[in-house]
């Protein structure tokens, strides 16, 4: 059963937030502002038909707004080498975080993908080219089995490469930016952290 007041409260406070009027959000709701300022006083709920558009204007989670409550991080003092990844099944967005994040995609809360140790015929070699580091991945990339994408996490930054299938499982980064983590993303196995000793082309 939804509370009334909890949701109220909290519909205040992210319309205050966004430094929105009771009005600008009627207007985009072509509701009444009297109808808002009733919300907000707890003395009744959004329409079924509202909610998904109030969540858009007041820039909430659609599950937290009916829930009246938001999710709240802890500060996060973690480092960038600690990111998470995340999938999602529907639309394949890549998504991180570096905390213990509420995280959601096409109405799914996403769990963080688990690193897991190289797979076999998950081979990764690379050679220079010009002032380039060439990462080639001896793998497949058909629409139901390819690499989406390669990692490379530094202590303050992370760089995506995004691949696709029909097309190589390659890429090129700056030699400067060669000495981060690397991991790839297998649609079938996973994200895979790459041991990247001793892999250069001959």
């Amino acid at each position: 059963m939804m509370d009334a007041r909890k949701i109220g409260k909290l519909i205040l406070e992210l319309r205050k937030d966004k430094k929105l009027t009771q009005q600008e959000v009627a207007d985009r709701l072509c509701i009444s502002n009297k109808t808002v300022s009733k919300w907000e006083c707890g003395l009744g709920c959004p329409d079924v038909s509202l909610w998904e558009d109030l969540a858009e204007v007041l820039g909430a989670d659609l599950l937290e707004l009916l829930r009246g409550e938001l999710i709240r991080n802890r500060l996060d003092n973690g480092k960038i080498s600690n990111i998470k990844f995340y999938i999602c099944s529907t639309c394949r967005n890549i998504l991180t975080s570096t905390g213990n994040s509420a995280i959601s995609c096409c109405g799914r809360k996403l769990v963080p993908l688990e690193i897991k140790e190289q797979v076999d015929n998950h081979e990764v070699s690379k050679k220079f080219v010009d002032i380039d580091m060439y990462y080639q991945i001896n793998h497949e990339m058909t629409k139901d089995h390819y690499i989406s994408f390669a990692a490379l996490v530094y202590e303050d930054r992370v760089l995506i490469i995004r691949m696709y299938p029909e097309q190589a499982a390659a890429f090129r980064i700056p030699i400067s930016m060669e000495k981060g983590k690397l991991l790839i993303y297998c649609t079938k196995h996973g994200l895979q952290r790459v041991n990247t000793n001793g892999m250069f082309l001959q």
